[in-house]
């Protein structure tokens, strides 16, 4: 069997094609990507002002589905499209827009001929627990086959998620502790077993939302001079800036300035890293709480306990420190001063370092300094806890995200209770028949071998 989930995240689209045996009912661990595509171009979002090209964008990556997926299977396969924060910001700022992006991309859908099941916009809590179930999923966390064939419920203990995209950031988490907010509270029931999971998605939080914020701050404070000087973009490096690719997100729109946004203003990297870990901590709030501990921004949340697993631009970022810079991150000191190293390296340094990378290179510094503060600022990760973060893009061959966790909800293939043991005995039944077949032979073997023995004993 084989099912489709296009990823409409707010910076780019992924389309992922999954598999499993056809002859197997709501097993775990099971499930494979089976082969993905990134769609070229922005996310579905960035087609606010021409919607129909956001279901043309994706015909590239759909056509490789006709071949992927067997012709017979395509009737069967199913077919979804989740779109995440870049959508929700658009939604928020142009509903009507929203609507017509998503229309014309269920369009294209259903002009394929999968079993097209929906176009839907996630709700960040949605995207934070369908990523948990991913990681935990393909970690068989929940639930998995012991040697006999029998379902057995592992001993470990599920791992925290933490995600973070182009315009959100999640974090999701088992608790025992109370959940004081009940926004933040969901209960799942997955293979007999129920779990009391804590997720928050922080909006304007994602990568690409974030350097928006911090340009938008660095402007306001240096009022909008013709040339300002940016300590989180290193030194060698300077680019012109029109206002209106500043503050064309509702993230940055109560900030927007009086000015034209055709205004031009020229942005001079200084690579000062203590000079921008204090631009980045202002995007925070930490002095706001009403509840008895919080994260940031007045949003409730329990101490993090257990091991976590953090992937999209949590792992680029890590992997860029250990890769390009040659550093290892092992504790949060780590993190924070490989984050100053790469804001000290000139730009020239940068890009005989790694030229594949210079479209996104010069934000490395803030976006590093970004995920030191989050994590442990933020998140409260500290010496203890921040080594029990594994920087991760894959679980086995399969990528980490909330995209399988999606479809195995929707396709209904990790039931509320335990599957059914019928082939877990049909299973047994062959072990035990292969037992006693070994046992029959060897009884067998040992009675003709203490025969022959008689036999011989008598003629002498």
């Amino acid at each position: 069997q084989y099912g489709i989930v296009l990823d409409a995240g707010s910076s780019h689209t992924a389309m992922f094609i999954y598999k499993w045996p056809a002859d197997k009912e709501n097993d775990t661990g099971v499930v494979s990507e089976h082969s993905m595509c990134d769609v070229e171009g922005p996310g579905i979002s960035s087609y606010s002002s021409n919607p129909p090209a956001a279901g043309t964008s994706l015909v590239h990556c759909l056509n490789q589905a006709l071949r992927d997926v067997p012709k017979e299977k395509h009737a069967g396969t199913p077919l979804y499209l989740g779109a995440t924060a870049g959508m929700r910001l658009l939604n928020i700022a142009n509903l009507q827009a929203s609507d017509a992006v998503l229309g014309a991309v269920a369009a294209t859908l259903k002009s394929y001929p999968f079993d097209f099941r929906g176009a839907k916009i996630l709700s960040g809590e949605e995207e934070g627990v369908f990523g948990w179930v991913t990681a935990n999923y393909l970690l068989e966390n929940f639930i998995k086959r012991g040697w006999l064939g029998e379902w057995i419920q592992p001993q470990k203990k599920t791992l925290g998620a933490m995600d973070f995209g182009g315009a959100s950031t999640q974090i999701t988490f088992e608790t025992r502790d109370t959940i004081e907010d009940p926004r933040n509270e969901v209960m799942l029931k997955l293979y007999g077993q129920a779990y009391k999971v804590y997720t928050h998605s922080f909006l304007c939080y994602g990568r690409d939302q974030v350097l928006k914020r911090l340009l938008s701050k660095l402007l306001q404070a240096e009022r909008y001079q013709p040339t300002v000087h940016y300590p989180c973009w290193p030194t060698g490096y300077d680019k012109s800036l029109s206002l209106s690719s500043v503050y064309d997100s509702p993230c940055t729109e109560k900030e927007r300035p009086s000015l034209a946004l055709n205004t031009t203003v020229t942005v001079v990297g200084t690579g000062n890293g203590s000079l921008c870990a204090l631009h980045v901590s202002k995007l925070f709030d930490f002095t706001t709480c009403s509840f008895s501990h919080c994260s940031f921004d007045g949003i409730f949340q329990p101490e993090v306990s257990g091991n976590f697993i953090a992937f999209s631009a949590f792992f680029y970022t890590v992997d860029f420190i250990r890769t390009v810079m040659g550093r290892p991150v092992h504790l949060p000191n780590d993190l924070k001063d490989a984050a100053k190293t790469i804001c000290a390296t000139s730009w020239s340094e940068l890009l005989q370092k790694a030229p594949k990378l210079e479209k996104r290179l010069a934000d490395y510094c803030a976006v590093s300094m970004f995920v030191y503060l989050l994590t442990t600022k933020g998140y409260n990760f500290n010496n203890h806890s921040f080594p029990n973060i594994a920087f991760q893009k894959k679980a086995g061959e399969t990528s980490i995200g909330w995209a399988l966790g999606y479809m195995l909800n929707l396709t209904n293939m990790i039931p509320a209770e335990k599957p059914s043991s019928h082939k877990s005995m049909l299973y047994n039944y062959w072990v035990i028949l292969i037992l006693l077949f070994v046992v029959t032979t060897l009884t067998s073997l040992g009675t003709a071998i203490c025969l022959l023995r008689r036999s011989k004993s008598s003629t002498i």
